[in-house]
């Protein structure tokens, strides 16, 4: 999509061209973490055995 490495165009044209910012360019995901994942899990697992209790109950 677009090749830093091209003279013809910079980076911040590429950008500009495709409409993106440049920092969501180099922008590099992290994940998530492994607590995060378990709470999820949880969260998730207690969901799927009392799916009536809705959104003031899972709080």
């Amino acid at each position: 999509m677009i090749e830093p490495n091209l003279p013809a165009l910079s980076v911040d044209k590429h950008c500009a061209l495709l409409s993106i910012s440049r920092s969501s360019f180099y922008y590099e995901p992290k994940g998530e973490t492994e607590m995060n994942l378990d709470q999820m899990r949880l969260i998730d697992k207690q969901f799927l055995e009392t799916p009536f209790y809705g959104v003031r109950q899972m709080t």
